[in-house]
């Protein structure tokens, strides 16, 4: 009966929350018409959207063990379930998905079908059991299920140091896109964005552990639906008149085809792409001419510095040619780095149009095949290791019963399709309204979106336009647009009233901060239950080990903050690698670790360290932004999906170990009966 209260309490809560939602957008709405500065509707929504979240934070406050790691046990299914899918819908989810599909077309559809994918092994594998378990971190259950000779601590150390790991490389991703988001709608420097999007974060982790989040997380939820479902059924009524994006998303499609085909017709598109293939046609011949082609451009470049301001040539013109004289290789290796990477983005910029529902697009079969086996490989590494994130996986802690987990999952997977639906269709309508709208602009009417998001960054734009062929004319192959601004930038692109960009920005903040919120109590609470508490300090009281989390956690978002202010790489591409690693590290472990008695701590230890290091090393061997090159692939996997290595590696070193050692403790058998019993 209490339950049931609790329940009805929540619903009236956040049911009045919802309304009050709706009031402030029409008000603001209103606001806009009468003539209200648009700079101050950005400030509105970035700062009210904190302001609520801190609110729920410090109302939420609490220094109870088991209130501050799991939220007393006691979160139903559905509010567990929108808890988790805001967790889940993180910034590389609400900001990037619909980018990434709208860069790579059919091939970005591994991302929904992987991440889908994965709460179903969730549910099947992983989720239930650990709910049975009943403990408080992922590494609780490793060094229970795993204990042996060496006692729990090898096991649990192990597990700690990968939930560390991957947690802080997806975190990092968060905090990018809170930067993002906070510089484009207040106008302050990206860095400055991030610290001030990070104290947001740390008011609701800070002083309520995982109660305060759940409860943030329903909240920011309700504001990431109305935020992504307002703009995508504006745009399927503009462009189908339907106003279900998932019903319109075929006749879009339709559209975009036909709309496709006229630009690879469009004689001015084919003269500015011809533009393209000659300069990297001059960057092979200087790579084929190295090192006098580098040895030449150096003298010609000191010899222009010199005559500009020989000739007294004006500030703008001689500052710009001492910063093309600083950019240029400073030796023969990088340049021919610089020019080989110089060549291939031309040569891609010289490329037709590659049809959105085109599957697999290559020149090859061979090509084709390439793209196919990545494609699946991306799908297998985002489904294992969405079973294995332990920020997730710890959310089917806070469920009161086994049942109610299996629920939770359920209630999970239908908020997360309610979004990932939307999202193809997202894609599709952005980039046709683009193509209709944009090109054929002359250059001196573009959109004020463009300068815009061109002034964001200024080092990277994230948008630029070049009139490459001079004929004042916007080409599609004149626009390099990166794919992390198309939800940011949807509404000023389909000409929506500015209150609609607020309402985006403030829902791709919430995405950001709600996994952020969780990643951060992941890694505080592991370093600070398993490592402090179970190992450093048993005798600890519960008030100074939430201490003790809370510090931590301060230590640790400081330093993701760092980290995101210089910029490691694109949102996806560092969520993709938190997959990979989390699949090679953790997923074996767990799964073999509920569903195979004979696995032992021997196996389990070295079947984490055999599987995390082959994914780290493929990623280190083949990714260029850490040294490595393409052509060390194993079977063309880009190192994205390094995963689909690590795992299998994983897998046949716990096998081969355990069965080679001696069958585990009695008790870890007595466990797996005991979370494998209804």
């Amino acid at each position: 009966m209490r339950n049931d209260a609790f329940f009805r309490r929540l619903l009236r809560y956040y049911g009045w929350y919802t309304v009050g939602c709706v009031i402030f957008l029409l008000v603001l709405s209103i606001l806009e018409k009468e003539g209200f500065p648009r700079a101050w509707i950005g400030y509105l929504f970035i700062f009210s959207s904190i302001v609520v979240y801190a609110g729920i934070g410090v109302i939420s406050r609490t220094s109870d063990v088991s209130e501050y790691y799991v939220a007393g046990r006691r979160v139903p299914a559905l509010f567990n379930g929108m808890a988790t899918a805001a967790d889940w819908m993180s910034a590389a989810s609400f900001i990037s998905l619909a980018g990434g599909l709208y860069v790579l077309g059919f091939d970005g559809l591994a991302y929904i079908l992987g991440w889908t994918g994965g709460y179903c092994l969730v549910a099947l594998l992983v989720a239930p059991y650990l709910n049975k378990f009943g403990h408080y971190t992922i590494p609780d259950f490793l060094a229970a299920r795993y204990s042996g000779p060496w006692g729990s601590t090898p096991v649990r150390i192990l597990a700690v140091a990968f939930t560390v790991l991957v947690s802080f490389t997806y975190v990092v991703a968060q905090i990018y896109g809170v930067g993002l988001i906070t510089s484009r709608f207040t106008g302050v420097d990206f860095s400055v964005g991030i610290f001030l999007g990070l104290a947001s974060i740390l008011v609701c982790s800070f002083l309520g552990g995982m109660r305060a989040i759940t409860w943030t997380q329903v909240a920011q939820y309700i504001i990431m639906l109305i935020a992504y479902m307002i703009p995508v059924v504006w745009l399927s009524v503009k462009h189908t008149s339907v106003p279900i994006p998932q019903v319109a998303y075929g006749s879009a499609l339709s559209k975009l085809s036909e709309r496709e085909k006229e630009i690879n017709e469009d004689p001015m598109e084919q003269q500015v792409r011809a533009i393209f293939r000659e300069r990297a046609n001059d960057y092979a011949f200087k790579i084929a001419s190295l090192p006098t082609s580098w040895e030449n451009g150096l003298v010609d470049m000191q010899r222009h510095v010199e005559d500009l301001k020989r000739t007294n040539a004006s500030l703008i013109e001689i500052k710009a040619a001492g910063r093309a004289l600083a950019a240029y290789p400073k030796d023969v290796e990088e340049a021919r780095r610089k020019w080989s990477e110089a060549r291939a983005f031309n040569l891609a910029r010289a490329e037709p149009v590659v049809p959105h529902t085109s599957p697999f697009p290559g020149k090859t079969a061979e090509a084709s095949e390439v793209k196919r086996n990545n494609f699946m490989a991306l799908v297998l590494c985002l489904m294992m290791g969405t079973a294995a994130l332990p920020h997730i996986l710890v959310r089917f802690y806070t469920t009161p019963s086994v049942a109610e987990t299996r629920r939770a999952v359920l209630w999970t997977l239908l908020f997360i399709m309610l979004l990932y639906t939307s999202v193809p269709a997202l894609a599709v309508l952005v980039k046709y309204d683009i193509y209709t709208s944009l090109l054929g602009t002359d250059f001196s009417k573009m959109p004020s979106w463009v300068s815009y998001w061109a002034s964001v960054d200024k080092v990277n734009p994230l948008v630029s336009i070049t009139d490459m062929n001079k004929d004042n004319i916007v080409q599609l192959a004149e626009i390099v647009m990166d794919g992390d601004i198309v939800v940011l930038a949807t509404p000023e692109i389909a000409g929506l009233p500015y209150v609609i960009s607020g309402l985006i920005a403030a829902g791709g903040l919430a995405a950001a901060l709600s996994t952020a919120d969780g990643l951060l109590l992941t890694i505080s609470n592991a370093l600070s239950h398993d490592v402090y508490y179970k190992t450093v300090d048993p005798r600890a009281s519960t008030q100074k080990r939430v201490t003790i989390s809370k510090l931590l956690l301060l230590v640790v978002a400081l330093v993701a903050a760092y980290a995101a202010s210089l910029k490691p790489g694109d949102i996806l591409s560092m969520v993709g690698a938190a997959f990979s690693l989390a699949a090679s590290a953790l997923f074996a472990a767990l799964v073999l670790g509920v569903f195979w008695k004979r696995a032992n701590q021997q196996g389990a230890i070295a079947g984490m360290a055999v599987g995390f290091s082959v994914c780290v090393y493929y990623m280190l061997r083949t990714y260029p932004a850490l040294g490595g090159s393409a052509d060390h692939q194993w079977f063309g996997i880009a190192p994205i999906s390094a995963g689909v290595f690590g795992v299998p590696a994983g897998f046949l070193t716990i096998i081969a170990v355990s069965l080679l050692t001696r069958k585990p403790e009695p008790q870890s058998n007595a466990l797996v009966d005991h979370i494998r019993t209804p």
